[in-house]
């Protein structure tokens, strides 16, 4: 038998939609620039999976003035804390710098080591009534759940902020949650520690049909965008760049994405009447499970020594409406062949 070959990229979608900028993101962010005068530091949380795609170009444009922290959240599910994990960070770090760069997971050291980074900066600050930090991000990179092990941690309370699998949980911008309470050692600058929460901010328009692959993988978009076998097919593909055997439980290496949901359908019990795959149901489980962490964890962008010289994903608002109308036209060509 011939050695498996895994494909080396995957076809393009011209069907595919490039925007998913909706009403609530464009408010939330008119809503930030208003909050600048009130707020000393903004945490920028990106996806440690999607180090590139997860970067939004309209905070840096609309929050320029403020200090900077980047976040690359769900570093657990990304990491397998090998020397080429090491090599990415530490470009990162360097890319970013003098702006501080954390990674974070929701119950790994790093929420302490925030916390110790937060108290430092508010300790700087000559305000009686402490330090206002806003959180933001793309859709369902992890802010309100950063938002809540930070409080967790720091004064043990429980939630503040609502979470969820799917993007748009958070729509508006929430009321300041104390995070950290002033101790006898912040004397009179203030000490305590108030964070914002806001919804997710998508990028206006996606140039590369693949970013939004990966984006939908990440549930940076709702999975009614994507079709599942798209998802899973795409999946699929990386994959088999990173190592088929994780899963070989339910099928041999292969590219054929009906021929893997087939086998993960007839392993799980995802079948329908008379014991046909359920091909559509096989592939919302196999995604959820790739999210989770059980096939294999490791970053969807390459990051090389150029960070700089990497292309952006989001493009102006302009093109997101050129984009939607394209969209529309072609979903509408398409409905006409199919009938």
């Amino acid at each position: 038998m011939p050695p498996f070959i895994p494909r080396p990229t995957f076809p393009t979608l011209p069907s595919l939609p490039r925007s998913y900028f909706l009403g609530h993101h464009r408010a939330g962010l008119t809503k930030m620039k208003t909050m600048l005068s009130s707020i000393d530091l903004v945490i920028e949380c990106r996806d440690y999976r999607l180090p590139l795609t997860s970067r939004n170009p309209l905070f840096e444009e609309t929050l320029a003035g403020r200090k900077r922290l980047v976040v690359y959240t769900k570093q657990d599910l990304g990491s397998m804390n090998t020397r080429e994990d090491e090599i990415r960070e530490s470009l990162l770090i360097t890319h970013h710098a003098p702006d501080p760069t954390l990674f974070s997971s929701p119950h790994g050291p790093s929420t302490p080591q925030l916390l110790t980074h937060l108290r430092a900066h508010s300790r700087t600050l000559a305000s009686l009534t402490g330090s206002r930090i806003l959180i933001v991000g793309m859709p369902n990179v992890g802010k309100s759940t950063l938002l809540n092990a930070l409080r967790a941690h720091s004064l043990h309370l429980g939630k503040a902020a609502s979470t969820g699998a799917q993007p748009g949980i958070t729509r508006k911008i929430g009321t300041a949650v104390k995070i950290i309470a002033a101790d006898a050692a912040d004397g009179d600058n203030g000490g305590s520690v108030y964070l914002m929460d806001t919804p997710g901010v998508f990028v206006p328009y996606v140039r590369e049909g693949e970013s939004m692959l990966k984006l939908a993988l990440c549930t940076c978009v709702k999975d009614t965008v994507v079709q599942p076998t798209t998802l899973a097919d795409y999946l699929l593909f990386r994959l088999n760049l990173y190592n088929p055997d994780v899963y070989a439980a339910y099928a041999a290496p292969t590219n054929d994405v009906m021929v893997f949901l087939e086998g993960v359908a007839r392993k799980t019990g995802r079948l329908r009447k008379g014991g046909e795959a359920d091909f559509e149901g096989a592939a919302l489980w196999v995604v959820q499970r790739w999210r989770g962490g059980a096939l294999g964890r490791f970053v969807l962008d390459a990051v090389g020594v150029d960070v700089e010289g990497m292309k952006e994903v989001g493009g102006s608002l302009s093109q997101a409406r050129r984009a939607q109308r394209e969209w529309r036209r072609l979903k509408a060509k398409t409905r006409k062949v199919e009938a």
